[in-house]
C-alpha cells in the first residue's frame, strides 16, 4: 500500500488519532454503522474533506480489495501554516513572495509548480482544501525534492486568506489570459502570485480579491500555456523585477 492511500476502518481511525494529515476521506454511500460514524467524527474534527461514493467507486480505488467501506488519501508530507511561510520571509529579510494555486488538481502540475517556486525563491505555496491536489508521492517526485524545502499551507477559503494577507501588507496578482501584459506591470514588493486551473482559470471570487490580472504575451496560434509553465513565466518576471529593483544583486 502506498503512503498516500489507507484502507480499512482500523487503519484509518488510527491515522486520524495519531494526527496524520488526511486530505480526503471516501465513504461508501449508505454505510452508517458505528465504526464508520466514529471515523466521520474524527474527520470532522480535522476538517477533512469527506466524499460519499458508491461501493463500485471504492472497489475501483482499492489497492487491497478490503476497504471495508472507507478509503483515505493521506498526505505524504506535512503541511505548514501560512504564518510559517511569512516567518520564512522575515527570517531571510525579504519581502514575502507567495504562490497560491486555485484549482490545480493535476499532481504533476502541482509538483512542477513547487519546483519552480523553490528555484524562483518563493517563500511558500498556498492551496485550498477543495479542488486541489494534495502533497502526494507523485507531487513530491515531480517537484524534484522541492517539497522538502518549500512549505505548503492548506487553507479553507483562498479568497478569505488573500484578504487576510492584504491586511499584512501583501498584494496579489493573478494569471489571466485577458489581463494586462506582465511587462507593463510593477511586480515588486510583498506579493502573492495566483495561478488558476488550466481549463477555467482563476475562479471569480479569487480573481476579484486580487489587485491585478497579469497576462503572458502570446505570439503563436495556441492561446494559452500549461498552468505550471505559466507559473514559471510569471514567477520569473517577478524575479527579474526584484533583481532589477535591487540593482542586480542576486537576492530574491
Amino acid at each position: 500500500m502506498s503512503a498516500e492511500q489507507m484502507e480499512g476502518r482500523n487503519a484509518i481511525l488510527e491515522a486520524f488519532r495519531s494526527g496524520k494529515t488526511v486530505d480526503k476521506l471516501y465513504v461508501q454511500k449508505g454505510c452508517q454503522d458505528g465504526p464508520v460514524q466514529t471515523i466521520l467524527r474524527e474527520a470532522k474534527k480535522q476538517d477533512t474533506i469527506v466524499k460519499f461514493v458508491p461501493k463500485e467507486r471504492l472497489d475501483q480505488m482499492s489497492e487491497t480489495k478490503s476497504h471495508q467501506g472507507v478509503i483515505a488519501q493521506a498526505a505524504a508530507y506535512n503541511y505548514a501554516e501560512v504564518e510559517d511561510i511569512l516567518s520564512r520571509a522575515r527570517e531571510k529579510g525579504e519581502d514575502p513572495f507567495l504562490i497560491l494555486l486555485d484549482g490545480i488538481e493535476d499532481p504533476h502540475n502541482f509538483g512542477a509548480i513547487l519546483r519552480t517556486a523553490n528555484v524562483a525563491g518563493a517563500h511558500g505555496v498556498i492551496i485550498p482544501k477543495q479542488r486541489s491536489a494534495g502533497l502526494t508521492g507523485v507531487v513530491a517526485k515531480t517537484s524534484a525534492g522541492a517539497v522538502n524545502y518549500t512549505p505548503v499551507a492548506k487553507v479553507t477559503n483562498l479568497s478569505r486568506t488573500i484578504e487576510e494577507l492584504k491586511e499584512q501588507g501583501l498584494w496579489f496578482v493573478c494569471a489571466d489570459m485577458g489581463g494586462t501584459s506582465m511587462y507593463e506591470l510593477s511586480l515588486t514588493g510583498p506579493i502573492g502570485l495566483v495561478i488558476g486551473n488550466e481549463g477555467s482559470g482563476v475562479s471569480r471570487l479569487v480573481r476579484e480579491s486580487c489587485d491585478l490580472c497579469a497576462g503572458i504575451p502570446v505570439r503563436g496560434e495556441i492561446e494559452s500555456l500549461n498552468a505550471s509553465v505559466a507559473a514559471g513565466v510569471l514567477a520569473y518576471e517577478i524575479v527579474r523585477q526584484r533583481l532589477r529593483a535591487l540593482g542586480g544583486v542576486n537576492r530574491v
